[in-house]
């Protein structure tokens, strides 16, 4: 279930999309907070110099794994702009991070993506809990999901 607090951690996320975006980026953004609410660590996406692997999620596990307990993590919740990718998933397994509360589903990316008339990407987009197993998911959360669109229609449809 999806709380006003989460939803308030949600649009920090849709912000560093933004961000991303502003910077020629795809637009997506994460942040990792503690159990008692802290903001412990944010990033968005850094793939427009050509290394497909500088995902937000991926550098909130890196991080997460260096600064963090494992039972830190375990209580920690990474909140996202989009459902996490398969690569992305793994890392938040491996280092056993807790909830994932995302904003829009890597399902309505693929439908987005197809409504804009581009390519699939190479890697299929499979649901969190397919890669994860156990893993508490939450999402998405419907306005805020339209906010992504609107940000990815602005990237992918600029003239």
């Amino acid at each position: 279930m999806i709380t006003e607090k989460d939803k308030e951690y949600l649009k920090r996320c849709v912000t560093l999309a933004k961000t991303a975006l502003n910077e020629g980026d795809e637009p997506f953004g994460s942040i990792l907070v503690s159990e008692n609410g802290e903001v412990l660590m944010e990033d968005y996406n850094h793939v427009a110099g050509g290394d497909h692997t500088q995902h937000p999620e991926f550098a909130i596990a890196r991080w997460a794994a260096t600064h963090m307990t494992p039972e830190e993590r375990k209580k920690a919740v990474v909140y996202t702009s989009g459902e996490h990718c398969p690569m992305c998933s793994a890392a938040h397994g491996w280092v056993e991070l807790g909830r994932i509360v995302y904003a829009s589903s890597s399902a309505q990316l693929t439908e987005w993506y197809e409504d804009m008339g581009l390519e699939a990407s190479n890697v299929y987009p499979l649901p969190i809990q397919e890669i994860i197993r156990d893993a508490i998911v939450d999402g998405p959360v419907d306005e805020l999901a339209e906010e992504i669109r609107l940000l990815h229609y602005q990237k992918n449809m600029e003239v």
